[in-house]
């Protein structure tokens, strides 16, 4: 495991090499952090023949408990690297602990797309990773602990673009495919954003936020994170309006050949008229225009049924019949477990403590 000192598109040139680096392990997404306290880093592992087999991006952040300076790791959706190969896993995982050991952090997060299986569990159509569970079982032999704080949706809904547009809209529910035709007929149209839009899509997700009880940050992160990835070509946004007035977006993050639906965002004005479903609907054929084999709908839930809070967004997702993808999900290796211990003790805490900040400044940034 050697830092790897490189510009932003050569480390994203490096990731194409890995056929599921994802996007949050892109330069830009990690330069997106630093505002929020994280410092990013790259790694590389050479092997034998000086060729690289594995890489990944790191998010290092410093904290302040009382009077302890602690440190914290995360590599977000990484690292990369061919996960069926056991030598090389063996490997990259004896360098994190290492690392995490070297950096004296309180522990390091991976949360990488390692499949657990497909479809809900319990389900006719519902499949079972091999590799998944025997990696599931190596961390848990390793004392890796499964996260309490899972910051990435854990289990997501992809949608396969390799098939022709009819092909995709006819395997949609009959209900689906008739609520995008009726967004058409009545007058619910779609068009590109402009950066000129940034702010208000941003108000509009904070509306969302505070309509819908989830926490986002301030405005001027989400302004520079959109920005910086739409000029990188990472980005596009999609608004639908009705008379020229906008009722809901969404913005998608394409690398990789994936294309992820990673920010939505709607008023309560002519729901009736269901611009969401016409809106994914276009996205759907954008990705696939812009050379994307799959698209993301991004998130769902961790419990396949009504007590998870999901599981409405996740309804409406499963009409557009794409392949429920289930993941490892977030994994901690705990190189200092008495610090860990007390961090996951304070850290709700703070976190509700952080959540109504969040949410008052939500309420602020609509009124000013």
């Amino acid at each position: 495991m050697q830092a790897f000192k490189t510009t932003p598109s050569e480390w994203n040139q490096l990731l194409l090499q890995f056929p599921e680096a994802h996007i949050l392990q892109t330069w830009e997404w990690g330069a997106s952090k630093i505002r929020n306290g994280w410092t990013p880093e790259t790694f590389v592992w050479y092997n034998e023949a000086q060729n690289i087999e594995a890489c990944a991006l790191f998010l290092r952040r410093e904290l302040k408990l009382g009077f302890l300076r602690l440190r914290v790791l995360y590599c977000p959706k990484g690292p990369n690297l061919n996960w069926a190969n056991k030598a090389l896993r063996e490997r990259v995982l004896d360098d994190l602990q290492n690392y995490a050991r070297d950096q004296k952090a309180i522990f390091l997060k991976i949360d990488p797309d390692v499949l657990l299986g497909t479809g809900v569990p319990g389900a006719e159509d519902e499949t079972v990773s091999a590799l998944g569970v025997e990696f599931e079982n190596e961390l848990k032999g390793r004392n890796w602990l499964f996260s309490q704080d899972q910051i990435q949706f854990r289990n997501t809904v992809f949608i396969d673009l390799t098939r022709d547009e009819e092909e995709i809209l006819a395997a949609m529910k009959q209900k689906t495919r008739y609520n995008i035709r009726l967004a058409t007929r009545r007058g619910v149209s779609v068009r590109q954003a402009s950066l000129a839009d940034l702010p208000m899509l941003y108000q509009t997700y904070a509306y969302t936020a505070l309509r819908d009880d989830f926490v986002i940050r301030g405005e001027d992160y989400y302004l520079e994170l959109w920005e910086s990835f739409v000029e990188a070509d990472m980005c596009h946004a999609l608004i639908a309006e009705v008379e020229g007035e906008a009722v809901a977006g969404l913005f998608i993050f394409h690398f990789n050949g994936v294309a992820r639906y990673m920010y939505g965002m709607s008023t309560d004005k002519y729901r009736e008229l269901m611009p969401n479903y016409l809106l994914q609907w276009e996205a759907i054929k954008l990705s696939k225009q812009l050379g994307c084999e799959s698209y993301d709908m991004w998130g769902a839930p961790d419990v396949f049924d009504e007590s998870d809070s999901l599981w409405g967004v996740y309804r409406f997702k499963e009409g557009f019949n794409g392949t429920t993808a289930r993941h490892i999900g977030a994994w901690d290796f705990l190189a200092r477990p008495l610090l860990y211990n007390l961090y996951t003790k304070v850290l709700p805490r703070l976190l509700d403590i952080m959540r109504r900040r969040g949410k008052q400044a939500t309420r602020e940034s609509l009124n000013e």
